[in-house]
């Protein structure tokens, strides 16, 4: 929580201002740089008072003690220089719980969330259990949030970068799923011996070139964006592993950017010819996750005996 940043001031020292004068001053100061500073304003000093953003916005009167006044300036100059916002908060919401996040790893995006959705309409029909894994983890957002959806599932979880690990495992420990995942520091499945009825990963995607005019990259850590020249150099690889990594009738769901899919599309079939690949939309309509169904033997046997 922001509070470890106070200062040490004593905390019945109380300041000129309220609620409502800081939230003026953080809007202000926030307006240039932020495409919703009465928000960041908000989440902000909710987080520095350890109250709701709804008490912020119902209490403007409330007095601010001088040490509180102190660090809200404080995370407000951090926000100012450039630092993005979910890492001065330290976590950030996604698909209804909150995670851990640092500059160690990216900041969970509501574009995943319709990876996570497709994930959860497929588990809910293993009810016998379900093996899993999540590559290319980060904050571990994906498998946590799907061993706590689906407590018949059993998950590794991969990083090639041991910092991000170290985030995800606290987020297992948040969400009491820590039992129900193993966390291996490796580089894509190159440590996996498959038999899994679930692979997802949202792996690097963009293009290398493109990293230095995006704004993301300059905040975000650059190994977890960076996919190599034409932005498919992890994906492929990934792909390629598939059909020694899901069990029969298993599923892949890749997060991809719209304008690879035609491409993803036709690597999916060549490198498994017998899959049904699949391209799921988001919200705007655009190709987001590549969906890779395994044939399964016993139907292929069925179908060939008609």
């Amino acid at each position: 929580m922001l509070s470890a940043q106070r200062k040490v001031v004593s905390q019945d020292v109380i300041s000129n201002s309220t609620v409502g004068l800081a939230l003026s001053e953080g809007r202000a100061r926030l307006a240039q740089m932020m495409d919703s500073p009465s928000l960041e304003a908000s989440l902000l000093l909710a987080s520095i008072l350890g109250q709701s953003r709804s008490w912020i916005v119902a209490h403007p009167d409330a007095p601010l003690a001088a040490d509180d006044l102190a660090a809200f300036h404080q995370v407000l100059t951090q926000v100012a220089q450039g630092t993005a916002l979910p890492y001065v908060l330290g976590q950030w919401a996604f698909f209804g719980r909150d995670f851990e996040v640092t500059p160690d790893v990216l900041i969970p995006r509501p574009e995943t969330e319709g990876l996570v959705e497709s994930a959860l309409e497929f588990g809910r029909r293993r009810a016998d259990g379900l093996r899993a894994v999540d590559i290319g983890t980060g904050s571990g957002c994906i498998a946590v949030t799907l061993a706590a959806s689906l407590p018949h599932s059993h998950w590794l979880a991969t990083d090639v970068d041991p910092r991000a690990l170290r985030v995800a495992r606290r987020n297992a420990l948040r969400h009491a799923v820590q039992e129900r995942i193993r966390f291996i520091c490796g580089d894509l499945a190159g440590a996996l011996t498959g038999g899994f009825d679930l692979v997802c990963a949202n792996l690097p995607y963009i293009p290398t070139s493109r990293l230095s005019n995006l704004e993301v990259a300059r905040r975000e850590p650059g190994r977890a964006l960076d996919g190599g020249a034409d932005g498919l150099a992890l994906i492929s690889i990934l792909i390629r592993d598939l059909p020694r990594l899901l069990l029969p009738a298993g599923r892949a769901l890749l997060e991809i950017d719209h304008t690879q899919a035609d491409t993803l599309q036709r690597a999916a079939k060549q490198a498994n010819p017998r899959a049904q690949v699949t391209l799921l939309a988001d919200l705007a309509g655009q190709a987001r996750v590549l969906q890779i169904d395994r044939w399964n033997e016993v139907d292929e046997d069925r179908h060939l005996q008609r």
